[in-house]
């Protein structure tokens, strides 16, 4: 079990999306598209890559309502160059 920020709790993982190699906008209409094929209460992890992505993905996930659990980075000693791990809970 992960503990993420804020005592969420995520027992699992019921969708998985890599966007690394996709460039705004795509990156959150992707995001977009994969939260619509979810119930409320299912958690996702985005894998994503560069400064806008890191930056506008987890934004519009909050603006459209979801809660952004975790991000974190995949290799921290990369800083913002690591590929993160963003995970969301449907609201």
């Amino acid at each position: 079990m992960k503990k993420t920020p804020g005592n969420n709790k995520v027992d699992e993982i019921d969708y998985s999306l890599d966007i690394t190699s996709e460039v705004c906008p795509l990156t959150f209409v992707k995001t977009k598209l994969l939260l619509q094929r979810m119930s409320p209460g299912q958690v996702a992890e985005v894998r994503l890559k560069g400064a806008e992505p890191l930056e506008n993905v987890p934004r519009s996930v909050r603006e459209h309502g979801h809660k952004v659990l975790s991000l974190e980075p995949e290799d921290p000693a990369k800083g913002k160059q690591s590929v993160h791990r963003l995970l969301i809970r449907k609201q």
